[in-house]
């Protein structure tokens, strides 16, 4: 004898097993949206003081040029240093011996020793002394040095800026070592992950996805035409 099978009417109430499932689904994805939440707000109070500084200073370098904000303000000066007896012997004696006699705080960001070498001038060929350089680079100044070999003086040249121009050079990493590097590569990190955890949350919370789907196409595209545009 066979047995028969009912067929569910229309209305009538999902099995205890489906309610189960949809329970049990709708719990994990409440979880997710709160463990996306908390991740999402943890990594947004690492980057909110560097993304001050940061959105400050982009605002003052981006309109530079065609606002001309003239916040950024430096002083230049120029001096000539009679050379030591005995002379320094090569680059890095002379950065040595510029940084303790001017008292610059920060070591030599660059050193550099050119080779003397044969130039055109007008129809003669005459041979260029060598060059030495060094660079002194921090946030608040950018002292530069130049030493022309058989001269009995080095040219330095001091440009020292305001508050602005701190930030601004924070900004670019000038005179910065490798820790502010690094630090300065969290806020990167973090900068991805909230846009990655922004968007699995609106998309586990909205049911219009055609729409950010489209704002987000538009928004990826004017980017790169913009960037090809620049080239």
């Amino acid at each position: 004898m066979s047995a028969s099978i009912s067929p569910i009417k229309p209305g009538a109430a999902a099995p205890a097993s489906a309610r189960v499932s949809a329970a049990e689904k709708h719990g994990r994805k409440a979880a997710l949206i709160k463990w996306l939440r908390k991740t999402h707000g943890w990594i947004g109070l690492w980057g909110a003081a560097l993304g001050l500084l940061f959105g400050t200073s982009g605002i003052l370098l981006n309109h530079r040029a065609l606002l001309k904000i003239p916040a950024v303000q430096t002083q230049e000066s120029t001096i000539q240093v009679p050379l030591p007896t005995p002379a320094p012997a090569d680059a890095d004696a002379m950065a040595q011996w510029l940084r303790q006699s001017l008292a610059i705080g920060a070591p030599a960001t660059k050193i550099k020793a050119d080779k003397a070498r044969a130039v055109a001038w007008g129809d003669a060929a005459v041979t260029q002394p060598a060059r030495w350089s060094a660079a002194f680079v921090t946030p608040s100044s950018n002292v530069q040095a130049e030493y022309w070999v058989g001269n009995n003086f080095v040219s330095v040249k001091r440009n020292d800026t305001n508050a602005f121009g701190i930030i601004a050079n924070l900004h670019k990493g000038s005179g910065m070592g490798i820790g502010w590097i690094l630090l300065v590569d969290t806020l990167a990190g973090s900068i991805i992950l909230l846009s990655i955890t922004g968007v699995l949350l609106w998309a586990l919370m909205t049911k219009k996805r055609m729409v950010g789907t489209a704002i987000g196409t538009v928004s990826l595209i004017a980017l790169f035409g913009i960037a090809a545009a620049s080239f």
